[in-house]
This record gives C-alpha cells, structure tokens and sequence, in this order.
C-alpha cells in the first residue's frame, strides 16, 4: 500500500477512489443495480470492495475512501445544485472551467468548475450510462433524456476542442396554465380566447419560434382546450407534453442503442397514431419525414391537430414543413405539398423571445387556400409592444376572431 494513502493525503485518496470507481462501477451494473438511485445499495458493495482491496486502512480513511468512491459514481457532483435550483432553465458546461446557466431567459456565468478532465468525462458517464447511451471517440455526440425529463447532449473531443460540451435543458415538471401566460405577458386574454376557440372548433394549428422560445409551454397550454370527451395520441422525440384530459395515448420515440440498432423515429409513430383512432393528434415538434404523413393525416379527416416546427416567421414555419416533407423520400411534387400545406393547416402561431428574455408570442396568421397552395393572412403582429389586430380572410377564423373580441 502506497503510503501516501495511509498519510489519507487527498491527491493519493482521489487517485485510488479513481481506480476503484470503475470496479464499482462493474460490480453495479453485473448485480443490477441503478447507478441513478441514491447509491445506498452501491454504497455497501462499496464498502466492501474497500475493506477487501485496502484492509490496512484506519476505519475513518476506509470511510473517507468509500464516500469518495461513490460520490465519483452516482448522482450529477458540482451540478448537482444547479439541477436542484428551481431558477435554473437551462445548464451549459464547456470543459472543465466554463459553467453558465441560463435564468430568466438571461445567460450568467455559474461559481462552478471541475478539477480535471477526468471528473468532467465521469460525471458525463453517470449520466448517461444508466440511459443505455454511451458516447466516445467512435461516436463523439450523444443526445439523452434524463428521468426527469430534462434534454441532455454531449460532444466530446475531437469535435469539441477544448473538452467536453455538457448541455442540459430543464424539464418543467410546474407547467405554466393559461392565466399564467397571460400574466408573463407571452399573450394577451383576446389572443387566448381567440386561439383557445380555435382549438375546440378543431382548427389544425402549427406553433414556430426559435430554440427556447416557449413553443413547448404555448403547446401544453393551448392543448388544455381540447375537450374532455376526445381521444387525444400525442407523439413527441422526448416527453414533455402533459395534458390532464381523461383520454390520452402518449408515444415518445427511441433513438438506437450502442450497437445502432431499435431505432423508432417519429414518422413511424405518426403512422402508428393513424391507427389508434385518435381524435386529435398532437406532435410535439416535426423536424423530419414526419411532416408529410402529418399533413397527410390533417387532409383525410384527421382536422384539430397541434404540432410546432422551428422557424423565424409563419412563412418560414410553412416553408419549412414544406421542405420536412420533401424530404420524406417520397416522390411527391413541390406543388402538390404546397397545396396538402395550405389545405391542412390552418393557423401558424410565432412565438419569439423578446429584449429581456421573454417570450411572447409576436405574430399570428391564417392559412388561406389559393390556387398556388395557400396565401398567408396575417391576423396579428406584436409592434412596439402592442398587439395589432386585423381582419380574417376565412369565415370560420373571422367568426372566432369576432367572438374573442367581443367576449
């Protein structure tokens, strides 16, 4: 035995815990036990493991040595209080000296490092390990959802050049209600009322903004309106939708193990709702294939649908599931999809974030069916703060539009 470790010096201490911590690991994956518990059950094989390997250590380094041990193999170490801040929505770790976190749509720099390399690529592999992910040389970028919901990636070195990237995005378990967004500001009471009766007259409706806009929480509270009776099949990449009606059929899809293999994509999950009777069918994002078997479903009775797609403005949202589509493999001309666009939504709502890390949503427009596909009607636009209102182009979207103005 090395006696810089009987000294209980914490250098020797770290390297041995070090050395012993993949032994543990080993031993908890081959008796089966969940790394992402609160590491009781580890603890004691831990313990012994080192009363087996350093038997010659005083009871109290012994104590030291298995404490080490396992706070090197389970939970999230220096993150640990970031996760645990309610104010934190989003964390973002660039190698070992560089943590920030975003608060209030703000971005602020976090009292928080890692000693080494080393310590960064272990906590990354306690957090995905559990997930049956892994990531490496070979494949250098991993996307996860840990169990509480929140998106995790990761991009390690060659790709990431000055260590590994951590990313992980806060999942709201509190989601906000309807007067609750209209008290942030991201809406007023005559948009709600107006998108609210859009969504229980079965208008097909498609939410866009930028990454971390509120595309999701507008999408959550918009889908509240769906009434109790419907059969509602929601299909999301990772799940974040919660809806209270009574009848609800949640899919989520899978990305592939290790051996690249059990992939289910959302396209597949579109097709599979298609069969489950659904009455609405929500998607939380299309971002591939998927969109044209979306809009295919929104022309053959399958109206009322809710999804969102990343975009800059309602015709670069339109535009883009136009190009989804297109890439969906399928031969179907550019002017056939643009007419299945305009016929099967009906409503683009953009949501942007704002000076002072708000969102709002900053614009609403109508599809109108037109001899080239569609024609886009904008209903409202956020200028200076205020909304400015305009006339429909429907009678369907004019008549809610003058219900919520009157109401």
């Amino acid at each position: 035995m090395d006696l810089d470790l009987h000294s209980g010096a914490d250098g020797a201490l770290d390297d041995y815990a070090g050395q012993l911590r993949n032994r543990a690991i080993e031993l908890a994956r081959s008796r089966r036990l969940r790394l992402g518990d609160d590491g009781a059950a580890l603890r004691e094989h831990v313990r012994d493991l080192v009363g087996a390997e350093a038997p010659a250590l005083s009871a109290d380094l012994r104590d030291d040595l298995v404490q080490r041990v396992v706070t090197a193999s389970v939970g999230f170490g220096q993150l640990e209080p970031l996760l645990a801040d309610p104010g934190v929505d989003e964390i973002m770790v660039n190698g070992c000296d560089s943590v920030w976190v975003e608060r209030c749509g703000a971005l602020e720099r976090a009292d928080v490092s890692f000693e080494s390399l080393v310590e960064l690529e272990n906590l990354i592999e306690r957090m995905i390990a559990p997930l049956g992910r892994r990531v490496d040389e070979a494949s250098p970028i991993c996307d996860a959802r840990l169990p509480d919901g929140s998106r995790v990636n990761v991009v390690i070195p060659p790709l990431a050049l000055n260590g590994p990237l951590l990313t992980i995005r806060r999942f709201r378990h509190g989601r906000l209600n309807r007067r609750e967004l209209v008290a942030n500001g991201t809406l007023s009471d005559r948009a709600l009322g107006f998108l609210g009766g859009c969504v229980r007259d079965r208008v097909s409706m498609l939410v866009s903004g930028g990454t971390g806009s509120g595309k999701t929480t507008t999408l959550n509270v918009l889908s509240g309106f769906i009434p109790a009776g419907e059969r509602i099949v929601t299909i999301e990449d990772a799940a974040e939708l919660r809806l209270r009606q009574g009848h609800v059929a949640r899919l989520e899809a899978r990305p592939p193990n290790v051996e690249g293999r059990g992939e289910v994509t959302i396209r597949s999950l579109v097709k599979t709702a298609l069969r489950m009777r659904p009455d609405r069918i929500v998607v939380g994002e299309v971002r591939g294939g998927e969109a044209l078997d979306m809009l295919a479903a929104m022309n053959t009775g399958h109206d009322g649908g809710l999804t969102t797609v990343h975009a800059n403005s309602p015709a670069g949202a339109l535009a883009r599931v136009e190009t989804l589509a297109m890439m969906a493999g399928v031969e179907v001309p550019y002017a056939a999809v643009r007419r299945m666009t305009g016929s099967a939504i009906e409503l683009v709502v953009h949501q942007a974030r704002v000076r002072g890390g708000g969102r709002r949503v900053v614009a609403i427009a109508e599809v109108v069916a037109a001899a080239d596909g569609y024609e886009l009607c904008e209903l409202m636009r956020l200028e200076g703060g205020e909304e400015r209102w305009s006339p429909a182009q429907g009678g369907r979207i004019g008549r809610l539009l003058a219900e919520a103005r009157d109401a």
